[in-house]
């Protein structure tokens, strides 16, 4: 990823390893499947919703057990695009949340 992104000149600013964070992710995908299996069937089938649970399931315990991991980079071309601390992000979060 680093090479890549340096011969398009773009500087990583932020880079974060979401280790659990997707198991819960896929917890909630796979409790909304299961509660609205009837629904998915009737779009797809009986053989689609086990595979789809599957595949949930399955990154469940990847994600939790740590054979699965998901990386975020954020990448700028300006070095004072972003502050140097991660607070802006939890501000525009709360306000995301008080506009939900």
């Amino acid at each position: 990823m680093s090479a890549a992104s340096e011969r398009v000149r773009l500087i990583t600013s932020d880079f974060e390893v979401l280790r659990l964070h997707y198991a819960f992710t896929l917890r909630h995908w796979l409790a909304n499947a299961r509660a609205n299996r009837a629904q998915i069937v009737a779009m797809f089938d009986e053989r689609f919703f086990r595979m789809w649970e599957f595949y949930l399931a399955g990154g469940v315990v990847g994600f939790e057990r740590g054979s699965m991991c998901n990386f975020q980079a954020q990448y700028v071309r300006d070095r004072e695009a972003v502050p140097i601390t991660r607070d802006y992000m939890a501000e525009a979060e709360a306000r995301y949340r008080q506009d939900a």
